[in-house]
Order: C-alpha cells, then sequence, then structure tokens
C-alpha cells in the first residue's frame, strides 16, 4: 500500500471517530455535557489509526474492519476498571435478563460441572419443571444438535428463545440407558431471587441470591409468608447474603429499607451531578424490631455489601460470617444501539458512617472461621446464626439491648 493511501486512511478513520464521538455526545448531552474543548489528541488517534492498518495489512489472518473497531472499544473500556464494559448482544441481553428477573425459555438453572451443563434445578412451574427435568440431570442435545463440552453459554443461549417456539432437549440421567428426550414450549420464566424458610418456631430464614428488580417487592413477600405460617410476628431472622454477587442497587436499597426506620441506606460520589446521591431508610421495619442476623461471606459483594452495610452502621443487625469481597462502585448502563450499551463506573458509594468499602469489604461482626463452614456445611453457619439470634445480648431495633430470657 502507497503511502499516499495509507496518509488517506488515517484521515478517513479520525474523520470516523470524530463524527462517532460527536454522536455520542449528542445522544448523552442530556445527561453529562461534554467538557468544553474536550477533543480527542490527534497524535493519539493517528496511533489508533495506524495499529488498525498495520493489522489489517500484515496480520496472519484477514481481519474484518468491523471487528477490529469493536475490539478497540472493548479494550479502551475494559482497561478503566475490572467492572467497567463494552456490552455486545449476548452481555446486553444478560445483564437486561439479570437486572428484570424474567426472560423466555424453559426454566432451568444450570451449571458446568467437570465440562458438562447440568441441571442444577428447575424453577418450579416452568415448562422444564412440569416436564420432569431433574436436578443432576446432564444436557447432551439440544433440537438434535449435541452440546458441545465446557459451552454454558451457548447451551443457555440455545434453550432461551421467542415465547411459544419449541425446543427438544435430549438428557442424560442415572439409571438410564438411553438419553431421555423433552419437547418444550418456551414460555415467560420468572427467576425468583429471595427464598424464605421457617427454621423453628418464630425464627425465620430469608435467603437472598442476587437483587433483580424483583426482589423488593419478594422479599415482602417472604416476610409476610413467614409470619403467616408462624401465626404471628418473628422472634427473629437470619438473612442470607453468602455468594451474593450484588446487582440492582434500587433492590439493595428497598432490602435495607425494610429492616430500618431512620437513617441513611447508602450515599454515592461521581463526577456528574447523577452519580452523587444519598438514599435515606423510610419509617416501617418489618420484622417490628426483632432481632437480625446477616450472613456474609468472601462472594457477597456489591449490593448485598450495601445492605449490610446500612443494617450494620445503623445497628439494626449483628452481622455474622467473614469479610465480604468489597466493591464498592457504582456501574451506570447506557445503551448505545439497540443491541449494545456501556457499562461505566460513575460512583464509589459509601456505608452510613462514610466509609468506603471498596477493596477493603466489610469485616463481620461475629467472625466465623473457614473450617467451621467446611465441617459441617452451610447449615453449620446457620445455626450459628440462629443461636446468635436467641443470646442474652442480640440487635434489636437500632440499639444495642439486653434480652431476659
Amino acid at each position: 500500500m502507497s503511502p499516499k493511501f495509507r496518509n488517506c486512511s488515517f484521515l478517513a478513520l479520525g474523520v470516523c471517530l470524530g463524527l462517532g464521538l460527536g454522536l455520542a455526545r449528542g445522544v448523552l448531552a442530556d445527561r453529562s455535557p461534554a467538557p468544553a474543548g474536550a477533543s480527542i489528541p490527534w497524535e493519539d488517534a493517528r496511533t489508533l489509526a495506524a495499529v488498525i492498518e498495520r493489522v489489517k495489512h500484515d496480520y496472519v489472518d484477514k481481519v474484518d474492519d468491523h471487528v477490529l473497531l469493536q475490539a478497540a472499544v472493548r479494550g479502551m473500556v475494559s482497561s478503566l476498571d475490572p467492572y467497567s464494559a463494552y456490552l455486545d448482544r449476548d452481555e446486553y441481553d444478560e445483564i437486561r435478563i439479570s437486572s428484570s428477573g424474567e426472560y423466555s425459555g424453559v426454566g432451568i438453572e444450570v451449571s458446568l460441572e467437570d465440562e458438562q451443563v447440568v441441571v442444577v434445578t428447575p424453577i418450579e412451574g416452568s415448562p422444564a419443571a412440569k416436564a420432569g427435568i431433574r436436578s443432576g440431570d446432564i444436557i447432551v442435545m439440544i433440537d438434535g444438535v449435541p452440546v458441545k463440552a465446557g459451552t454454558l453459554t451457548d447451551t443457555i443461549d440455545r434453550m432461551r428463545g421467542q415465547e411459544g417456539t419449541m425446543v427438544r432437549i435430549g438428557v442424560e440421567r442415572d439409571g438410564q440407558s438411553e438419553p431421555l428426550q423433552f419437547s418444550l414450549k418456551r414460555q415467560r420464566v420468572e427467576l425468583h431471587s429471595v427464598r424464605g424458610n421457617l427454621e423453628e418456631p418464630g425464627y425465620g430464614y430469608v435467603r437472598i441470591a442476587e437483587f433483580s428488580d424483583s426482589t423488593g417487592p419478594e422479599l415482602l413477600k417472604a416476610l409476610h409468608d413467614l409470619k403467616a405460617r408462624n401465626g404471628g410476628p418473628l422472634k427473629g431472622l437470619v438473612l442470607d447474603l453468602r455468594d451474593n454477587p450484588g446487582g440492582v442497587l434500587e433492590a439493595a436499597v428497598a432490602v435495607a429499607d425494610a429492616f430500618l426506620d431512620k437513617g441513611v441506606i447508602v450515599s454515592a460520589k461521581g463526577r456528574t451531578p447523577e452519580s452523587r446521591f444519598q438514599m435515606d431508610a423510610t419509617p416501617g421495619d418489618e420484622l417490628g424490631g426483632a432481632p437480625l442476623v446477616v450472613l456474609v461471606n468472601g462472594g457477597s459483594a456489591s449490593a448485598a455489601e450495601i445492605v449490610a452495610g446500612a443494617l450494620k452502621d445503623n445497628h439494626r443487625a449483628t452481622l455474622m460470617g467473614r469479610t465480604t469481597f468489597g466493591k464498592g462502585s457504582v456501574q451506570t448502563i447506557t445503551p448505545l444501539t439497540e443491541d449494545t450499551a456501556l457499562k461505566l463506573t460513575t460512583s464509589l458509594y459509601y456505608t452510613p458512617s462514610g466509609a468506603s468499602i471498596n477493596h477493603t469489604g466489610i469485616a463481620p461482626d461475629i467472625e466465623l472461621p473457614r473450617a467451621a463452614a467446611a465441617a459441617g456445611g452451610a447449615d453449620s453457619e446457620l445455626k450459628l446464626a440462629l443461636q446468635e439470634l436467641k443470646s442474652p445480648t442480640v440487635l434489636r431495633g437500632n440499639a444495642l439491648t439486653a434480652r431476659i430470657r
């Protein structure tokens, strides 16, 4: 390629970058106007253009222009921090599904075990549950096409689809010599993030797996059901946030607010006006001040830490377990096109005491060694939490008080 032609390519790319950035500023102008005089340094734009041109010309395989530019955008954003990302169609769909708590499919929770896609559980009331698919089944075939080893995301994508369409799923099951075949009609499936149980008279247990748009209402329903099963108010509750990776900020605020009468829940600071905020509790404690123990561990992150921090700093709950993950940042999802979006860290959040837990986490009030969980399983920690609820000194309402047995 001649130098003259190559220089023309640099100029064309520079113009495209300028137009794209100009359009992006126009789309987002109502949210965060670009600072006056903001522009891309010309030398850096030339370097980017030179790298792309060199890859196109010299790389061992031919690379599509679109693929190169998508990779450049992805790399630019991902270099900022571990949580900022450019989301393609599949990634954006996953974010929307986890946030909304529903999707169109067959209703199977799966995991990857020994390179095989294994059914964790069929969701209650889903096509999979009604058809008889069981926990432990291994998915080996979808619509007559074998499932490749280690392809969890692809398998999930193939089971999802437009509501009302059919999908054929083949599974291997212990005790069956041949794969079992199921023909399922896809439907709207609701993902429930809250599960409750009355562990013993007067004492309830609520597990929150993640925070979606439906978590707040689900929690209120779970608490209502527990009170009904108990025949009256609860004497205490264990809130399980172990291995909860987080999710929707507003859902975390709703959960904390359910147990608080007053006080700050969370505050955040960022560069733009909308990234700076404070959220406060509203009157009304769903437990009426009854003792609350929150189980946490190193897998409790983000929104789970907002709840844990709010309840701890407001002296409403006793935290038990191990130090949380330490993700103290807020990501904003901004749609770029119908199928793509930008997930960008826009704020750092702070617990009511004003502490940032980013990279440090929240230390529990009562630390449980890993050995205890390993020796007795997850239930051993729950048993310790129930014992703590009955102890003479517990957190009741918003203060430390002594209880008379």
